[in-house]
């Protein structure tokens, strides 16, 4: 059976705080540019998708053109009939 010494106990956690910080320093050295890169590269992808479903007008310049939607609202006559449940004790 092995006995963990002092000596490899210390060593196991020291290099443990080293991997910590190291790893700590390097997100906030890249960190900012990785993130960066992410906004930039969904920002591109959305003006992709923007500029796919925007149609161009057809108008000629000086023509004016009024888009309405109507007054008219729809309802659904088939909704059947209201009944009032009452509690029972």
């Amino acid at each position: 059976m092995q006995e963990a010494s002092l000596q490899g106990v210390l060593k196991v956690i020291l290099i443990i705080l080293l991997l910590y910080y190291g790893l700590k320093i390097v997100t906030r050295l890249f960190g900012p540019l990785l993130l960066r890169y992410v906004t930039k590269k969904a920002g591109e992808k959305f003006q992709q998708q923007f500029n796919q479903y925007q149609q161009p007008d057809q108008t000629q310049e000086g023509d004016v053109s009024i888009h309405k939607k109507s007054k008219k609202k729809a309802t659904n006559k088939d909704v059947g009939e209201y009944i009032d449940f009452e509690e029972l004790d």
